[in-house]
């Protein structure tokens, strides 16, 4: 017969799974710092030897690192899926960027859809109160602070869809995004009327994922994505018609 015998379960090991989980669901995140040993070691019921034995393993498997004189961290190469060189040849290509909108309308769209069906009340909860700190935002007129915050809306329902491939795979996109490496996020929130734009579309996206309507929250977000990429092809568009009209100005200039 195919048993085998039960062995009991090293501590660390259960202390390994339990972090790796918390780095699964996107509960840890890439360059987060862990509490101090004394304190881990606390809150998981656990002797100090058994967590290093734990984090040793975890370090072995780049899933962990030590940082002299800080701590114990989530490696960052968590959150980064691409490499050096693909990241170059994103940032000098406008085909990456509409293509990247693309990407993320499809995916979000997705995301959205799933939250709605399967986003606990505390994940909606979570989207809602992050609505209420872009209402809050909005009156402050501060590009910085809605663009992080926008960027936070959008990934709190990734994280509601419950989907770890693509919690892990839209976080990296989002990171390239807040390095300025598809276009830079805080030119859409200088401009008055695309702010105004832009949080009506959020209470729409929200308003539907709060009724729990999948198809209302999924179209929400594709039009939400379809205003950002006519909007960016717009700005590109009379940033080269005044490259031309300049020309034109200095040869004028030059008679």
């Amino acid at each position: 017969m195919p048993f085998e015998k039960v062995h009991p379960e090293k501590l660390s090991a259960a202390v390994v799974r339990q972090i790796e989980k918390l780095i699964l669901r996107g509960i840890l995140r890439p360059g987060e710092r862990l509490p101090s040993e004394r304190e881990l070691s606390d809150k998981l019921g656990v002797s100090r030897p058994s967590l290093r034995e734990a984090v040793a393993e975890l370090q072995t498997r780049g899933l962990l690192e030590t940082r002299a004189g800080a701590g114990i961290f989530v490696t960052d190469v968590l959150g980064s899926a691409f490499s050096t060189a693909l990241i170059g040849l994103f940032a000098n290509h406008d085909e990456a960027v509409f293509d990247y909108l693309s990407f993320r309308r499809d995916m979000e769209g997705l995301a959205a859809e799933r939250a709605a069906r399967h986003g606990t009340e505390t994940d909606l909860k979570v989207i809602d109160e992050l609505m209420a700190k872009m209402e809050a935002a909005h009156g402050k007129r501060n590009p910085a602070e809605e663009s992080q915050l926008d960027a936070d809306f959008h990934l709190a329902i990734i994280e509601a869809s419950h989907n770890v491939i693509m919690l892990h795979m839209m976080r990296s996109m989002y990171q390239l995004l807040r390095e300025g490496v598809f276009y830079n996020r805080q030119i859409m929130f200088k401009q008055r009327a695309t702010r105004e734009q832009l949080l009506e579309q959020h209470r729409a996206i929200n308003a539907a994922l709060q009724a729990r309507d999948s198809a209302g929250a999924r179209a929400a977000v594709e039009a939400h994505l379809g205003y950002v990429e006519a909007a960016l092809s717009a700005d590109r568009k009379a940033a080269r018609n005044e490259a031309i009209a300049r020309q034109r100005l200095e040869r004028e200039a030059a008679r």
